[in-house]
């Protein structure tokens, strides 16, 4: 029988193979950034909403030169504008902005607090899931509307009703989101935790939380969600001049005046505002979030 002449360098399976095909899968773990140019990312991101824009407000246009519906249901759209230019000029808008969002934003945080610890205690806790689990979708699924009368017999028309019934709207959002994204973290992780040594408290710290970050973002962005359109129903029905002066009582106030200018300047504003906490808090967050695990590329 001939010698076998191969070289371990020509043999497969020798260590060089083996680390050849570890770099391989490295490679593949690996996030890759692929950056975008500016350009694109402007005709991408900018440029549709804006267009998105100047077709509703043609549309709008031309369905009030068609005198369709009267003024004093249809006005113009430059007659809203106007409305709202109006309020920024003599700083009115802005007071009025700021009133809702400090509010909001402060609801916001103080669900966040309220709602992760309750969220780590049902996804972890299999009683506790049991136990308070339904109540938290059904809490989730009741319009938050309804707590406003409630709020108002048991506190009063005071920051604590609004406050409250921002609670009631966030909390169980957050909470379920947290939990959804706790569920789908693969349980060799804790597991992995826990023969490291790590206590349960630190295993929900250390690995649970961050593992889970992308469903409990999700479960944010609902929250404000759900915690802005909270708070605008607390504004427009518990009206009081101890309160001050959000968006929600600004509408009201149109209402109330048959002013439907400043009835759809304040859908618009209130509009503006979600838009704008998405596209400058949550959408960067996220996409940074699912970058750092390689699951969005770009800019």
């Amino acid at each position: 029988m001939p010698a076998d002449t191969t070289t371990d360098e020509q043999r497969p399976g020798t260590p060089d193979d083996a680390a050849d095909v570890g770099r391989g899968l490295d490679a593949l773990d690996t996030p890759t950034e692929q950056r975008t140019p500016l350009w694109k990312r402007f005709l991408t991101g900018v440029v549709p909403p804006i267009v998105a824009v100047v077709l509703f407000v043609v549309v709008w246009q031309i369905l009030w030169a068609s005198a369709i519906w009267p003024e004093f249901k249809l006005p113009s759209p430059q007659a809203v504008f106007g409305q709202i230019g109006t309020q920024l000029a003599d700083g009115q808008a802005l007071s009025i902005i700021w009133t809702s969002i400090s509010r909001a934003v402060l609801g916001f945080l103080l669900a966040v607090v309220i709602a992760t610890p309750i969220g780590l205690l049902v996804a972890t806790v299999p009683l506790v899931r049991s136990a308070i689990g339904p109540i938290l979708t059904g809490l989730q699924s009741l319009p938050s509307v309804a707590w406003v009368p409630a709020a108002v017999l048991w506190f009063g028309l005071n920051d604590q009703t609004i406050y409250f019934v921002v609670l009631m709207g966030a909390v169980p959002s957050i909470a379920n989101g947290l939990v959804s994204g706790i569920d789908q973290v693969p349980p060799l992780l804790p597991r992995v935790g826990f023969a490291m040594g790590a206590s349960r408290s630190q295993s929900a710290r250390l690995i649970m939380l961050p593992a889970a970050l992308p469903g409990f973002l999700g479960g944010l962005k609902q929250g404000w969600a759900f915690a802005w359109r909270s708070l605008m129903a607390a504004e427009i029905i518990a009206t009081s001049p101890s309160l001050g002066f959000g968006l929600g009582a600004y509408l009201n106030q149109g209402q109330s005046l048959s002013d439907m200018s400043s009835v759809m300047a304040a859908i618009l504003l209130i509009l503006v505002v979600g838009i704008g906490v998405e596209l400058i808090f949550f959408r960067p967050a996220e996409l940074r979030v699912l970058r750092a695990r390689g699951l969005a590329t770009g800019p």
